[in-house]
Parts: structure tokens; C-alpha cells; sequence
């Protein structure tokens, strides 16, 4: 492993410091925030969502921490999914207020604009502060140590979730260098965690670790979890509100009062039980048609999605066949082949049977309709003839029989995996890219 690899590309790190500087945010500021700062391949965001819910149902019995703040990305919804207190998306007013609070106060001083994700981290900064949360939780955007989260000096606790191969142009090429980048965020003198990892990086987090002066432990299944829930019924869930316990007794034994310090049976049971975390591992019921829908889009994540789908397909199943469809798309620098494979084998190997297959884009509609704010990171191309064979052959040498087609919209695949309904029902996995999810989950539920 190299000392230090390299990064490629442009460190969105760059210019955070200077910037929130001229908001009249200071380390001395920042470290008032109380962070706690996660990063990680797959489960990150779900572990910050633990930890904020594991907190909320602290406070819900204690009184403390009075507001909790809570950073992820990407949004599949609304934009202001990304900054929450309290485990609620702050309004959209709020949001819009500070948003230009910081764009014209930036403006005026006649600096540099940041970047999409730079602002909406100066944004989610800028609204904890005024708005005095005492604790916020920090998901990294990809890596760690040139993230534009990565701009804490002294974080109450970190965490890493599990690791794999993600960003690979970036971050890689080998899976050491990926994990150089994610312990980026281990601080001197503050206490780190991570869920089990493979031997190989778990020697990375180690050497990292020592390099920085940061006592790492690496953190268990939580035997005080209630295992049976459904909410734990994905493997990948337990492994991530096991880290997310361990990163809330660090803080509460740092930060709390004296008499609320340790986190009780009971707000372990209520997290868990109040915990809502939008496009992963989210399930639908309309009208005889289930969606499970897992904004999954790396190996790691997609074999967990396919394991999932499997599980709760079969336990959900009446005495009658329904239709079993995937939908599926996946547009960007990862191989979306070698993802749809995955899927494929899992569900090969939990004797599922799949009737159709849907390939489709990240258009919502026919009106070629997207949500605004998203349209900001990605490309609007749809899959070339080559990209969709290439993705149907895929799939046919596991699933031979397997009906295919192409949709290029969202709102039609629905539409199409809705039209194989037999009489029995139908049970359909969206899964591929948190963008597809995303676009699904405002065409299933435009009200919520």
C-alpha cells in the first residue's frame, strides 16, 4: 500500500475552511457542533440514520440531546432530506433561508463559489449552528480524507461502516488505497470505530489509526439489539446499528449529563422501532403489488439487496405465484453488469424465481421530467443499444427464461412491471442506483 495515495480529480476539501471562515464559523465553532462523523462503502448513511434515531429516542426520555443534526446525501426525495433535526428534514423555508444566507454572504465578500455538494455541507453547517443543535452527525459524501465533511478538527467520535470497492476512479485503484481514504477522517486523541472488515483493510484502519493518534476498536453484532425486528431482518442492518450504538455511548459518556449518560433497553427498543430510512431496504403495498426498493449500486450493496428481496418476498408470499420482476438501472463510472450479475446469482441462490426483467433510465416520465435539484449531479443519457444488451445478456446467462424489456422512464417500467399481474399479485425489486429509487419513490408516494 502506498504511503499516501493519490486522489484524482479535484479535493472537495479544498476551500471549506476558508469559506466557512467567512461565515464567522471557526474551529472553536465547529467543535461546538459535538460531530459525529461516519464514513464507509455501504451503510454509512444508514448508520448516521441510527445513531440520530438511537439519540432522538434518548432525548425523547431524558431530555438531551435537545436538537440533533443529521448530514447525509444523496436525497431521493427533496433536497432537504439532507439536513435533518431531530430525525425530520428541516422545511423547505428554513432550508431556502439559509441556503441564501450563505450564497450571498459568500457573494458579497466576492469569493470563490463552491461546488453543488461543498454548498449544501456549508448550508447543513451554517443551519446547525444557528439553529444550536448539540450534536450533529456527519455522513461523508465519497472517501474521507479530501471530503468536504472532513473539515472538523476535533469530532466527539468517528465511525466506518463496512468497505468495498466504491469510487474507484477517485479513490483506488486497490481496496487498501479506498480504505486509506476512508480512515481520512480519524482525528488525533478521539476515539474511532468500524464495523468487522476484511483482514486487508482491516490492516489499512489499523496503520491509519496509529498514524493519527486515534484509539480504534472494531465493533461487533450489539447483542442488546432486538434481533427479530423487521427492521434488523437485512444482516447489513444489524452491522449497522451495532456501530451506531457504539458511537452513541461514546458520546453520550463524553457529552451527557451526569444523570443521562448511559443509553437504556428502552431507547435502544424505540430507535429501532422509529427508524425510517427512505430507499434502502424499503418496502411498498399498492394494491397487490409490493415493491422492495434498496437504492443499492456497488457489489457489496446489491448481493444485500437481492438477499433481502428473496427473504421478505418469500415471507410476505400467500399460497399464490405472484409475478416476480427486477427493475433495474445503473448509469455511471461502476459496471452495471457486473452489479445486475450480482443480483442475479444471489437471487439465483435463494431458488427465486424471476418472470421479468426491466431495464430503465434515471427519466422519470415521459415529459422527460426529473427532479430539479438532482439534475444538477447527473447526466440525463439513456442506456445505448450496446450498454442494454450488454445488461440482457448479462442477466439471461443466470436467468435464461427470464422475460426482458426496456423502459425509458421510470413512471413506465412501473407502469409495465404493474401489467404482468396474473391475478396473484406482483413482488418487484427496484434496485441499481439511488436515483432510480428515488424517481420511483416520488411516482409510488407523491404525497409523502
Amino acid at each position: 500500500m502506498p504511503e499516501q495515495p493519490t486522489f484524482k480529480g479535484k479535493s472537495s476539501l479544498h476551500g471549506m475552511k476558508a469559506w466557512l471562515a467567512s461565515l464567522g464559523h471557526s474551529d472553536s465553532v465547529l467543535d461546538s457542533l459535538n460531530i459525529i462523523h461516519v464514513a464507509g462503502t455501504k451503510g454509512k448513511g444508514s448508520t448516521c440514520a441510527f445513531t440520530s434515531f438511537f439519540l432522538n429516542a434518548h432525548r425523547q426520555r431524558t431530555g438531551y440531546p435537545g436538537k440533533i443534526g443529521l448530514y447525509t446525501s444523496p436525497h431521493l426525495k427533496r433536497v432537504q432530506e439532507r439536513i435533518q433535526i431531530n430525525c425530520k428534514p428541516v422545511s423547505e423555508e428554513l432550508f431556502t433561508r439559509y441556503v441564501f444566507e450563505v450564497w450571498d454572504s459568500l457573494n458579497a465578500q466576492g469569493l470563490p463559489k463552491p461546488r453543488y455538494l461543498q454548498l449544501l455541507m456549508l448550508v447543513s453547517v451554517h443551519t446547525f449552528i444557528r439553529e444550536g443543535v448539540e450534536v450533529a452527525i456527519y455522513e461523508t459524501h465519497n472517501g474521507g480524507e479530501y471530503d468536504a465533511t472532513n473539515v472538523f478538527p476535533k469530532p466527539v467520535v468517528t465511525g466506518i461502516a463496512s468497505i468495498g470497492e466504491d469510487h474507484i476512479k477517485q479513490l483506488g485503484p486497490t481496496i487498501e488505497n479506498i480504505a486509506w481514504h476512508k480512515a481520512g477522517i480519524f482525528k488525533s486523541g478521539r476515539p474511532a470505530f468500524s464495523a468487522m472488515q476484511e483482514p486487508e483493510i482491516a490492516a489499512v484502519l489499523r496503520l491509519r489509526a496509529n498514524d493519527k493518534d486515534a484509539p480504534l476498536n472494531f465493533v461487533n453484532l450489539d447483542s442488546s439489539l432486538p434481533m427479530n425486528t423487521p427492521t434488523l431482518q437485512p444482516d447489513v442492518q444489524k452491522t449497522n446499528a451495532s456501530l451506531a450504538l457504539a458511537l452513541v455511548s461514546t458520546f453520550l459518556q463524553e457529552k451527557a449529563p451526569a444523570c443521562s449518560r448511559d443509553l437504556s433497553a428502552q431507547d435502544i427498543d424505540l430507535g429501532v422501532e422509529q427508524f425510517v430510512w427512505i430507499g434502502r431496504f424499503q418496502k411498498v403495498n399498492q394494491e397487490g403489488h409490493q415493491w422492495f426498493l434498496d437504492g443499492a449500486h456497488n457489489d457489496m450493496s446489491v448481493q444485500n439487496a437481492a438477499h433481502w428481496f428473496a427473504e421478505m418476498a418469500t415471507l410476505e408470499q400467500t399460497h399464490f405465484d405472484p409475478v416476480h420482476t427486477v427493475i433495474f438501472s445503473h448509469i455511471s463510472e461502476r459496471n452495471g453488469a457486473s452489479l445486475l450479475q450480482r443480483i442475479a446469482r444471489s437471487l439465483r441462490e435463494h431458488n427465486m424465481s424471476i418472470h421479468y426483467l426491466i431495464i430503465s433510465t434515471y427519466v422519470e416520465r415521459n415529459e422527460g421530467t426529473n427532479d430539479a435539484d438532482q439534475s444538477l449531479q447527473r447526466s440525463a443519457q439513456i442506456f445505448s443499444d450496446e450498454m442494454r444488451q450488454l445488461y440482457i445478456d448479462t442477466w439471461k446467462n443466470i436467468f435464461p427464461r427470464t422475460q426482458t424489456a426496456f423502459e425509458p422512464t421510470i413512471d413506465g417500467a412501473l407502469k409495465l412491471a404493474r401489467s404482468f399481474d396474473q391475478g396473484a399479485g406482483t413482488q418487484n425489486l427496484i434496485t441499481g442506483s439511488l436515483y432510480l429509487v428515488g424517481g420511483a419513490l416520488r411516482i409510488l408516494e407523491p404525497h409523502v
